[in-house]
Order: structure tokens, then sequence, then C-alpha cells
């Protein structure tokens, strides 16, 4: 099966879930910043995963993440607005088929969730959804709960089953 991890990632939390989840999925599966999954890396893809960190009850926008600086408490390190975010990448992505599902970073007690708004997105362009799933953090900004990484890796393995 032919499958990708694309992430947006502001503190690196997301980025070792989704490097994980790759790593479940097999040998043949990559973990892809936003700005890496293009058309073209996305060509035959049968499984498209996707994942961002739940911020403000949702998936982050431009506008949550240039206030950032005013939150409080104050993250240790700047967000890494670096890269297209989530929601810019749904918005571009071309039509395709295949079957995707999707995850977030969050501390647990929070409602909403960005999962939910990824997969919808993915869904409008033709990926038929699977499934989702959280992966928690101890704080705001991180790092992961112990035991996330090793639970990422098994769904990927779970999903790379499912067909």
């Amino acid at each position: 099966m032919k499958a990708v991890v694309v992430y947006e990632s502001l503190w690196g939390n997301t980025a070792a879930i989704a490097r994980a989840v790759a790593e479940g999925l097999g040998d043949d599966a990559r973990a892809l910043h936003t700005d890496e999954a293009t058309a073209d890396a996305l060509a035959g893809i049968e499984l498209i995963v996707a994942g961002a960190p739940l911020l403000g009850f949702s998936l982050p926008t431009e506008q949550m993440l240039a206030a950032q600086g005013d939150a409080m408490p104050a993250p240790p390190k700047p967000a890494d607005i670096s890269h297209p975010s989530m929601r810019s990448w749904l918005a571009a992505l071309p039509a395709g088929k295949g079957r995707s599902a999707a995850f977030e970073t969050r501390i647990w007690w929070s409602p909403g969730s960005a999962a939910k708004t990824i997969l919808t997105g993915l869904e409008a362009a033709g990926y038929a959804a699977i499934e989702r799933e959280r992966f928690m953090v101890t704080g705001r900004y991180g790092p992961l709960k112990d035991g996330e990484i090793e639970r990422a890796r098994a769904w990927g393995a779970k999903l790379a089953s499912a067909r």
C-alpha cells in the first residue's frame, strides 16, 4: 500500500507522531510536512494520513498562530510557522482517490477536534475517511505524554492492515 503522512507541527509534537505513524505504516510510507506533500508526492497514494495540533478547539488558523506571542503562558519557543498550514494545504489538495485517516495532538481535556476538520477536507478531495485518533501532550505546548510515540506506531500498523 502506498501511504503518506502529512502534518503541520508547531512545537515538534505532531511531527514526532507523524514520523511514528509512518514507521507503523511500513517501509514505503513517508512523513511529509505540508510543503513537501505536493501533487507529485501524492501521485498514486492509496492512503493519506494527516495530522495537526488542536489549537483554540480546532485546526489552527493563521490568525491564531500570529497571536501565539501574546499567549499566556508564553510558548517555550516560537511556533514553527515556516510551512503552509494544514488548512491551506487541504484547501489546495487536488482531487484524488483512496482512503484517509487523521490525527491531532492535544491536551486531554480540550473540546473540539482538528482531526475532524482534517477528515472533512480529505473527504471533500475524494479520500474516504476511515479513522481518526488523538495523541496527548502533557501541557499546552508539549511534550508528548509517555507512550504516545509507541501508540502512534501501533496505530500506523493498524491502518496499514485495514483494507
